[in-house]
């Protein structure tokens, strides 16, 4: 395991322990599908999941949908490459045949997970996830199949994504939860009331993704950008990139930059500390496209908010928000 970068938190009853940021891989995955972030070069994105990796990141976050395969294959090849050893994640349940079309089914678990096995060239997975408990009638048997590819030892641990509350309690019934992954940032913050003091209830970790809200909060975008993404970035239809929304939003980008200038980091690494003050967050994903986006945002492993500061957000949330 390479020498992780500041404090690690244990992700629920699992035995990892994790950097309190993670690489994500699903711009990685590259365009041409359903909810690409529009072309990537794959020799930009060994770059950045190596500069990660260099800096002391310990898990990558993935999924077989991402690019359908791509990033995953991915992931392999810059582990090849590399003698770091991270944690590698990855889900299951949206699948796609020769059309490329998405389809969201828990039926397939295990074939799927023999799949992900040979993309990503590993032994074991990590972490497996349910992506989406999408059609919600089938979440006992795909949880059901979890728990055995645990028993079988084709993946250490098991989590959830998307999931709510009376889903994990309908989950919690068949086998424990080790993970929930849902999307948390200052823009997003319905996992706040129920879904987040459950899990810090029940033991279950949460690795939140999207905390820069796919980029909004980075300081980086602006409407002349969001204006110009090519037509296979699912953002430019998302409705926090259109107004009025999107004005509000890059307000709030603003008010993160100003607090990152009095400690010299961007306002992508507020807006990451922001959802890691919440004490059921054990560590956030982070995607980057090339090694010099990675960079930026490396500070958020040990940057933290102060209190006077996190209350300054709370303040600007309650008004505009």
């Amino acid at each position: 395991m390479t020498t992780p970068l500041g404090n690690t938190k244990q992700l629920g009853n699992s035995d990892l322990h994790l950097t309190a940021i993670g690489f994500g891989a699903w711009a990685i995955g590259g365009g041409g599908w359903q909810y690409g972030w529009g072309a990537q070069d794959d020799q930009d994105s060994i770059a950045a999941i190596h500069r990660s990796l260099d800096a002391g990141i310990n898990w990558i976050d993935t999924a077989a949908v991402y690019g359908l395969g791509h990033s995953e294959e991915t992931v392999a090849k810059a582990l090849k490459s590399t003698s770091a050893k991270p944690y590698v994640f990855t889900k299951s349940s949206m699948t796609w045949g020769e059309d490329r079309k998405i389809v969201q089914t828990m039926k397939k678990i295990r074939e799927e997970v023999e799949q992900s096995l040979r993309r990503l060239q590993v032994e074991a997975i990590d972490l497996y996830q349910i992506h989406w408990p999408v059609p919600d009638e089938e979440l006992e048997e795909g949880w059901t199949t979890m728990a055995e590819l645990q028993r079988e030892g084709k993946v250490r641990w098991i989590g959830v994504s998307n999931f709510s509350v009376a889903q994990m309690e309908r989950a919690l019934k068949i086998a424990p939860i080790t993970s929930l992954q849902p999307p948390y940032s200052a823009i997003n913050r319905s996992a706040e009331p129920e879904i987040l003091p459950f899990c810090l209830k029940h033991g279950i970790g949460v690795i939140n993704y999207s905390p820069m809200h796919s980029g909004l909060l980075t300081g980086a975008m602006t409407k002349e950008r969001v204006a110009q993404m090519p037509e296979d970035d699912f953002r430019r239809n998302a409705k926090n990139y259109q107004e009025p929304q999107l004005s509000r939003n890059l307000e709030l980008a603003e008010l993160f930059k100003t607090i990152g200038k009095r400690h010299n980091v961007e306002a992508g690494v507020v807006a990451i500390a922001w959802t890691l003050y919440n004490p059921a967050i054990t560590a956030a994903i982070v995607g980057g496209r090339n090694a010099k986006q990675v960079e930026g945002v490396l500070p958020a492993v040990n940057f933290r908010l102060s209190e006077a500061e996190y209350a300054e957000v709370g303040e600007f949330l309650k008004a505009r928000f």
